[in-house]
C-alpha cells in the first residue's frame, strides 16, 4: 500500500468511516507499539486518543516507498507515533518556554477535543454526526444532506422544488469541530462550542445568509447574484467570495473577523466598513477598529493548533475551557502577564498547561474536569 493509501487510513480511522478490518488493523499495530513501550497512564477514552494520535501524524508523514507493505510502513514511523503515544510533542513557545518539569498533578489526565457535532433538522429532530456513518442523513424540501467518506456534513439542492423556511442548525458541544459543505459549494469549518443556523437552500430574500454564535472559518463560493451574508450578535459580515474567520462568542468582550483573501463589508453599530486581506475589525462596545494581524494566528485552531500573541491567562484560558470541555476557576488575584507561544490542539491538557506555568506566572490544579487557576 503507497503512502496516500496510509494517509486515507489514518483519515478514515480519526473520522470514524474506517471499515471493521481497517480498524482492526489499525488497532492491532497500535497495541503493537505500545506494548514495546513503558507502562504509562492510559485514558479513560482511548478511541479518542487514538484518534488524536492519527489526527497528529497525519500532518507529519513523510513519503514511503511505494514498495512497502501497510504494515511495514506504519512499523517505520513507529518511533514517531511511540513519542506520541508516551505525550512528547514537539512544540514552538517563543517566549512562553519550554520547562520539562511539571508542577501539575497529572492523575486525571484530560484529553483533548476530536471532530463531532450534532445536527437539528427543520422538524426538531437531532442527529449526533460522530455516531453515523457515511451516506444519506435526511433529504428536506429537495435537499439531500450527507455525512462524506472523510467526515464533513454536506448539503445538495436536487432540482428546483427546495423550499424556503426550512432551517436547519449545526452545533459543537465543548471539545468539538465539524466542517461542513453548504448547498452553494461554501466550506464552513466551526470550532467548539459554535453553532451554524441556515434554511436548507440557503437563500433568503435574495441572499446567501446563515447565523454564527461561536467561532467559524468561511471559505466562500463565489457568487455575484447571491451575496453570503454572516450574521452574528454584533455584526453583518457580507461577501461575494473569499476566506475569512469570525470570532464572536457571546463571553467574550470582543468580537474579531479576520480576512484572508478577497473582501468583506461589515456592518454593526450603525456603521460600515470594508476589510482587506490581512486586516481584523474588532468589534468592543460600539466601535469598531481595524487594525493589520498575522492571519495565521486567527486560523490557527482550523489548522489543529493553539496559537496566541500576547494574550492575558483570562483569554487562553477560555481557548482551554471550549476545546477540553472543562470549567475554568479562578482562585485569588490573576497574573498581568500576557503570553505568546503554541502547540498542537492534539496535545493533552496539562501540555498546554505545563507550558504557561513554566513561566512561573499561573499555577495550576486539576480536579476532574475543573481547572484552579492561580498566580
Amino acid at each position: 500500500m503507497d503512502n496516500e493509501s496510509v494517509k486515507q487510513l489514518i483519515a478514515k480511522y480519526q473520522d470514524g468511516t474506517a471499515t471493521k478490518e481497517e480498524r482492526l488493523i489499525v488497532d492491532e499495530w497500535y497495541n503493537h507499539i505500545t506494548k514495546a513501550e513503558p507502562a504509562q497512564p492510559v485514558d479513560h477514552d482511548m478511541s479518542s486518543a487514538k484518534a488524536a494520535i492519527w489526527s497528529r501524524l497525519s500532518l507529519e508523514l513523510k513519503q514511503a516507498p511505494a514498495s512497502k507493505s501497510l504494515y511495514s510502513y506504519l512499523v517505520a514511523v513507529a518511533a514517531a507515533v511511540a513519542f506520541i503515544v508516551i505525550g512528547v510533542y514537539f512544540f514552538n513557545a517563543p517566549e512562553i518556554g519550554q520547562d520539562s518539569g511539571s508542577q501539575i498533578a497529572k492523575k486525571e489526565e484530560i484529553i483533548p477535543g476530536k471532530v463531532g457535532a450534532t445536527l437539528t433538522l427543520a422538524n426538531g429532530k437531532k442527529i449526533r454526526l460522530a455516531d453515523v456513518a457515511k451516506g444519506q442523513l435526511a433529504k428536506e424540501a429537495g435537499v439531500v444532506i450527507t455525512k462524506s467518506e472523510n467526515g464533513q456534513l454536506i448539503y445538495h439542492i436536487e432540482g428546483n422544488d427546495s423550499e424556503i423556511g426550512r432551517v436547519n442548525t449545526l452545533s459543537t458541544a465543548k471539545g468539538e469541530t465539524y466542517q461542513i459543505h453548504l448547498p452553494d459549494g461554501s466550506l464552513v469549518y466551526l470550532n467548539a462550542a459554535s453553532s451554524l443556523t441556515y434554511n436548507t437552500s440557503l437563500i433568503e430574500n435574495g441572499k446567501r445568509v446563515v447565523k454564527l454564535s461561536g467561532e467559524g472559518y468561511f471559505e466562500i463560493a463565489k457568487d455575484k447574484v447571491h451575496p453570503f451574508i454572516v450574521k452574528t450578535d454584533k455584526e453583518d459580515v457580507e461577501v461575494l467570495g473569499t476566506h475569512f474567520n469570525i470570532n464572536s462568542y457571546v463571553d467574550d468582550e470582543v468580537t474579531k473577523t479576520t480576512l484572508l483573501e478577497g473582501s468583506v463589508k461589515l456592518s454593526a453599530f450603525g456603521l460600515t466598513r470594508i476589510l482587506k486581506p490581512g486586516q481584523q475589525a474588532r468589534l468592543g462596545v460600539g466601535k469598531i477598529r481595524i487594525a493589520e494581524v498575522d492571519t495565521d494566528v486567527a486560523v490557527a485552531w482550523k489548522n489543529n493548533e493553539f496559537v496566541v500573541e500576547s494574550e492575558p491567562i483570562e483569554n487562553i484560558m477560555k481557548m482551554v475551557e471550549r476545546w477540553y470541555n472543562v470549567e475554568v476557576i479562578y482562585v485569588g488575584p490573576q497574573t498581568n502577564e500576557r503570553f505568546s507561544g503554541g502547540v498542537s490542539r492534539f496535545d493533552k491538557i496539562s501540555k498546554v498547561l505545563d507550558i504557561v506555568e513554566s513561566t512561573g506566572e499561573a499555577h495550576f490544579e486539576i480536579k476532574g474536569r475543573k481547572i484552579y487557576v492561580s498566580k
